[in-house]
């Protein structure tokens, strides 16, 4: 992937998006921010770099550049582009503004209807069910149907983000011991070590002391990243009180 990324060729751009999503799936936030610059349109680079700053609970940085990239995607008649952006920005948007996320949710759907998108699809499902976690619904009956439709397709990359949306209706539910069920299953699901910053976000959500075994390199103290995921479950928590 490398000597394909330095030959500069026709196939670059997509190499060097793939070398910094490979960086940001190994939490190497760094690795994968350096590499954005290089990256333009052919490399997705608005997309690339919301992918790197939802983890650090920065939803307000990290919507502005999915924006950017269905902006970008509508400038160039990029219809599956925009419906990609378009869905992951519902998706961030879920978890500071359930409000919100319904215009969000409702666009992401009207652009996939004559798309064959069936990957987004599964990201526009977790982006509901963080939009109505905390809530007395059938939030975990649709994670338990989302989880079995991702491993029947032989997607196995949407569990740690399914995962990690159920741990968010826990927490915010203040349901310690389904929360810490929901880490094994994530912790099972990110054993080769991809998306490992996962259970990161997750134990930050609970309140939980971060994992001795975390390996993620972040672009600020940790410290930081995990008020701001603790502060998106005490939001939800608010709002739902408020609308009783």
């Amino acid at each position: 992937m490398r000597q394909v990324a330095e030959a500069d060729g026709r196939l670059a751009p997509r190499s060097r998006r793939g070398m910094a999503d490979l960086a940001r799936i190994r939490g190497d936030f760094p690795r994968a921010l350096a590499a954005v610059p290089a990256l333009g349109w052919k490399g997705r680079h608005h997309r690339v770099l919301a992918h790197i700053r939802f983890p650090h609970g920065d939803i307000e940085r990290a919507a502005a550049a999915f924006e950017d990239a269905r902006t970008e995607a509508e400038q160039h008649d990029a219809p599956g582009e925009r419906a990609i952006a378009q869905t992951l920005l519902a998706l961030v948007v879920a978890f500071a503004d359930p409000l919100r996320a319904d215009d969000e949710l409702a666009l992401a759907h009207q652009y996939l209807d004559h798309l064959d998108q069936r990957a987004t699809t599964f990201y526009a499902a977790v982006a509901a069910l963080v939009r109505d976690a905390g809530t007395e619904g059938d939030v975990i009956n649709r994670a338990t149907v989302l989880r079995t439709e991702t491993t029947v397709a032989g997607l196995p990359w949407p569990t740690p983000l399914i995962e990690t949306a159920t741990a968010f209706h826990h927490a915010v539910r203040g349901a310690d011991d389904d929360l810490a069920a929901t880490l094994d299953r994530l912790r099972q699901a990110i054993e080769g070590g991809d998306f490992a910053y996962y259970v990161d976000i997750a134990t930050a959500m609970g309140g939980l002391p971060q994992p001795a075994e975390s390996a993620t390199w972040w672009l600020e103290d940790a410290h930081t990243v995990r008020q701001r995921w603790r502060a998106l479950v005490t939001a939800r928590q608010d709002h739902l009180r408020g609308s009783l």
